[in-house]
């Protein structure tokens, strides 16, 4: 894809985004501190930065989502989604558990290892 054809779908695709990679909860003013992220292990990256909300089980929490939904197949939120949700945070579209921040502190190779564990669950209980 183009950077210019990027820049025209990359307003639709955050408000498209998931709720994915959540430090979950409100905005209430305080600062928050940068968590680090350790290691490139999509399952272990996916313990440390979003089962608190989505659930370990990735069958969502009362904070967040489940991302073994067919809102979150390929076809409807792609990759790029989760990338965004991540890096700039989405607002509440598809349910009720709020705006999600973005993720300080995770990296762009760490969030391709939680879409790649995501879609292999997500392949494992038959959502593509």
């Amino acid at each position: 894809m183009t950077p210019r054809v990027l820049a025209r779908l990359a307003p639709l695709l955050a408000l498209a985004a998931v709720a994915l990679l959540a430090a979950c909860g409100g905005s209430d003013g305080d600062a928050t501190p940068v968590v680090t992220f350790e290691g490139t292990d999509g399952a272990s990256l996916f313990a440390q930065a979003c089962a608190g909300c989505h659930g370990e089980d990735l069958t969502g929490t009362d904070q967040g989502p489940p991302f073994l939904h067919a809102f979150y197949v390929p076809g409807h939120h792609g990759d790029a989604a989760f990338f965004l949700a991540a890096q700039r945070g989405v607002r509440s579209h598809h349910w009720n558990f709020g705006d999600m921040p973005p993720v300080e502190g995770i990296t762009q190779e760490q969030v391709t290892a939680i879409v790649a564990f995501v879609r292999e669950q997500q392949r494992a209980a038959g959502i593509e």
